[in-house]
């Protein structure tokens, strides 16, 4: 498994609230990719998203039999998810200023050529397939709600004023509804994990030009993170791609 990996402030924000981490190198447990852009009001935005990467690690690395081929990895990567939930919450309850905090989540594993994901928020997976960009998961969001019912296209839906208001999101309640995928990879397939702060400032075409034109996976994620400052950086970004 190739990847890269690139997380950066941007030119707007004063701190990084997008956190990740890739277990990889672990007996027994398949390369794991896990991104997360938190929010709420102080650096409550950063310390939710670090705890549910945390968590979400911690509960992997402790359980490797989880991803282990026959066994129920969608449910696997829902239990974990829920179970960042769980502790993002109880830690939002622990000082005033960090109630209501909360995180965008994804989680992606591939394990003999399937990939699966786990999803809550706008933060993205796309796979890229013959010359072709495709978006794998649904955003939890108010904008792509119009989208889906026909009130917006798809171009109007890039430049709504409310494109950033999501409407599900990982530790603001005990429950969560997590969205899981499976998807069948082939040879060749690329993957990209990002945050909205890669695909407010570049649009899907823009992206799959330039990860085409880098083999190199690490100068790929360097390049879409410069293009995206350059075209103002309003937003924490955070790019992961990987290629088996």
């Amino acid at each position: 498994m190739r990847f890269g990996v690139r997380s950066d402030k941007g030119k707007v924000r004063e701190i990084n609230e997008d956190s990740y981490n890739i277990l990889a190198g672990l007996p027994g447990i398949p390369v794991t990719f896990i991104i997360a852009d938190g929010m709420g009001g102080h650096n409550s935005g950063e310390i939710a998203s670090k705890a549910a990467v945390e968590s979400i690690s911690k509960n992997i690395s402790e359980n490797p039999d989880i991803f282990k081929e026959g066994e129920d990895i969608e449910k696997a990567i829902k239990v974990v998810i829920e179970q960042a939930n769980f502790d993002v919450y109880k830690k939002s309850l622990e000082n005033a200023t960090d109630s209501g905090m909360g995180t965008t989540l994804i989680a992606a594993v591939v394990v003999n050529r399937r990939l699966f994901i786990g999803h809550v928020g706008d933060s993205r997976v796309y796979l890229i397939r013959d010359n072709k960009i495709e978006k794998l998961t649904i955003d939890h969001s108010y904008i792509e709600e119009l989208v889906r019912n026909g009130t917006l296209t798809k171009e109007e839906a890039e430049r709504h004023p409310s494109k950033n208001l999501i409407t599900r999101a990982l530790g603001c309640g005990e429950v969560l509804e997590v969205d899981t995928y499976t998807y069948d990879i082939m040879e060749n397939d690329i993957i990209l994990m990002c945050t909205d702060g890669l695909t407010n400032m570049l649009n899907e075409e823009k992206i799959l030009e330039i990860v085409e034109n880098y083999d190199d996976l690490e100068l790929a994620c360097e390049k879409l993170v410069g293009d995206s400052n350059e075209m103002g950086g309003e937003d924490n970004i955070t790019v992961i791609i990987f290629k088996e």
